[in-house]
């Protein structure tokens, strides 16, 4: 190791040190929204020993997000091993010490990145660690860290960045006409590890193509070579349209509102001009009141011109865009910055019906924006001649900025009330700020106590969301299940209830919010059970119980309703539309045991009979 590399590895843990420190004031907080469904209510993470077989069923427990993500599920697990138990704390301290990791990463790749746009080594060497420590202590990172869950947005950074890393070092070797070889095959061995973290990590040819265009420019010392890698990222570009074209816009385009949305794919994509606009002015200007973690708030573009800003902002993006590549050979590190920013956002600002923004996704693409701006301010100190002294004084005072701003958001971090409560300050219209401070009002008087001294409070933050959000039923079922604690629930809540519920986009949270009531009836709470039927009828009608569920519901009815006679159509679509008959028969053979014989002999009749016309589900 050289002495020049020896100093800059002991600034980068310097960075790294301040990198911690300033998410430090977030903990211990808690889980937060999806990390409650992917970790807290997840059994398969509930590492309780060390053995192969044990690690193994953590790392493929079930992964709502997608089955691919085996590295963090193995870490969770891991990390509930040795805190024994879901503690937030232990969680989030493994999510910080992964970012200071990060930041490591990220200052010698931009070292190396900085070296083959042949900026002077001198230079280059500020200019990384600066733009890494921006990058590590920038306020937008807060949900990124302290948001247990992103763990898997920030390994796939990690690694994403290491196989750059790895990729850039192999091809500098090659213009200076070694083989790189090595290089080539460990970036993508590290690539298949981002991926294993994130499916967006399937960006990275789109990365490294961004190098090509800008910095590296295909050149290679053997001309056969340079060809060789002009002709196959051209293969690879129009292999990549075709597919994207002929299989993942058929596959996902939806001219109607998707499924569970209440946008279609072209208003998605009308939006994400905005959000990408959004997105750019809290990089640039990160003011905690421009973060309010929560943005279910944001309504969907309908056209160009509703509302205005949609066609503004697809102009000023076009605009930052081509600026970009006419600027690709006289300001390389502008250009790079500006396309891996773009890039990042391909997969989760295109077709798939995700949700509009969410911060976390800027947690790759904020390095191409820092890096664009640190460009341009190089090159404006040059031209307005600033002594270093200046130069010196104004980026520490501007990475100061960052800094503290991040501590002042990351402590509206440190427990669940204090972030639910700065999230209705920050985001009034969000329906999920509200009932986030409904439940952690309702949870710290005490849970489901007909004398939780704070029912008022949360019933109160449930009717503010019910208020903002009405495209969304969980905050009403907060308040019918919380007010039958104190006894019957009035018709009016009820009535409220149900006339949302035959309006609301059927999201998943919508469809199974009504669980809540049910668990809160065999807890043996009063609830109206006509007007439970009314409601597992409308959410049936409008989005069909799988049959696992229409058993259960089925059982509800049978022993929580005073109409145990209503069940039986419920076991009827669980038998005939499973495609399980291991199922089909193991719930006939429970009805008998329960004494409904009658109605397991005409099931049995009806499966037969469905079995012989050909109609039951293979």
């Amino acid at each position: 190791m050289t002495p020049s590399t020896r100093g800059f590895l002991i600034l980068t843990l310097l960075l790294a040190a301040l990198a911690g420190l300033v998410f430090m004031p977030g903990l211990p907080g808690g889980f937060v929204f999806d990390d409650a469904y992917n970790i807290v209510q997840n059994p398969g993470l509930q590492l309780r020993s060390l053995q192969p077989g044990a690690v193994m069923d953590a790392m493929f427990s079930a992964q709502p997000g997608s089955a691919t993500r085996v590295l963090p599920m193995l870490t969770f697990a891991l990390d509930y091993f040795r805190a024994g138990g879901m503690d937030p704390a232990t969680f989030k301290a493994t999510n910080i010490g992964i970012h200071m990791l990060t930041a490591v990463v990220l200052a010698f790749f931009l070292r190396t990145l900085f070296a083959a746009a042949s900026v002077p080594e001198r230079r280059a060497h500020w200019m990384a660690l600066a733009l890494a420590t921006a990058w590590a202590v920038h306020p937008l990172q807060v949900s990124s860290v302290l948001y247990v869950v992103q763990r898997m947005q920030t390994l796939s950074t990690l690694f994403l960045l290491l196989a750059l890393w790895s990729y850039l070092r192999a091809r500098m070797a090659q213009r200076q006409g070694q083989p790189g070889r090595a290089g080539w095959l460990v970036a993508g061995m590290l690539w298949a590890v981002a991926f294993s973290c994130k499916e967006d990590a399937i960006a990275l040819p789109a990365y490294t193509l961004a190098l090509e265009l800008t910095i590296l420019r295909f050149d290679a010392q053997d001309p056969a070579l340079a060809r060789a890698l002009r002709r196959g990222y051209l293969a690879a570009g129009l292999l990549g349209l075709a597919l994207y074209l002929l299989v993942v816009v058929p596959f996902f385009w939806s001219w109607d509102h998707y499924p569970t949305r209440d946008f279609s794919s072209l208003e998605r994509l009308l939006s994400q001009g905005r959000v990408l606009c959004m997105y750019l002015g809290q990089i640039l200007l990160p003011l905690p009141s421009h973060l309010p973690f929560y943005y279910d708030w944001l309504a969907p573009s309908r056209g160009l011109l509703s509302p205005w800003t949609t066609l503004a902002s697809l102009l000023v993006l076009a605009t930052l865009l081509a600026t970009a590549w006419v600027l690709r050979r006289r300001r390389p590190l502008f250009a790079l910055g500006v396309l891996l920013f773009f890039a990042g956002h391909f997969v989760t600002s295109n077709v798939i019906g995700l949700e509009l923004a969410f911060e976390h996704r800027n947690h790759f693409p904020m390095i191409g924006i820092l890096l664009a701006v640190g460009d341009l301010l190089m090159l404006a100190a040059s031209r307005l001649r600033f002594g270093k002294s200046s130069a010196l004084i104004t980026c520490v005072l501007a990475l100061a900025a960052l800094a503290g701003t991040t501590m002042v958001r990351a402590r509206s971090w440190n427990s669940e009330l204090a972030l639910a409560t700065t999230s209705t300050q920050l985001a009034p219209a969000s329906a999920r700020a509200w009932n986030s401070l409904c439940v952690v009002q309702f949870e710290l008087g005490g849970g489901a106590r007909a004398d939780n001294p704070n029912l008022d409070k949360a019933i109160a933050a449930c009717d503010k969301a019910a208020e903002v959000g009405q495209d969304s039923i969980k905050s009403l079922t907060n308040i019918i299940a919380f007010k039958a604690l104190r006894g019957p629930v009035p018709e009016a809540d009820w009535d409220r209830y149900l006339a949302r519920l035959r309006k609301v986009t059927m999201t998943p949270d919508n469809a199974s919010s009504v669980w809540v009531i049910l668990n809160r009836a065999r807890d043996g709470m009063p609830v109206n059970g006509e007007k439970m039927l009314e409601a597992i009828g409308i959410i049936n009608q409008r989005a069909r119980f799988k049959p696992i569920e229409a058993a259960a519901m089925g059982y509800f009815i049978l022993g929580h309703t005073g109409t145990p006679d209503r069940a039986y159509p419920y076991f009827a679509q669980a038998v005939l539309e499973t495609r399980d008959p291991a199922f089909a028969a193991s719930l006939i053979d429970d009805l008998r045991k329960e004494g409904r014989s009658a109605w397991a002999d005409q099931l049995s009749q009806q499966l037969r009979s469905a079995d012989t016309a050909g109609g039951r589900p293979r």
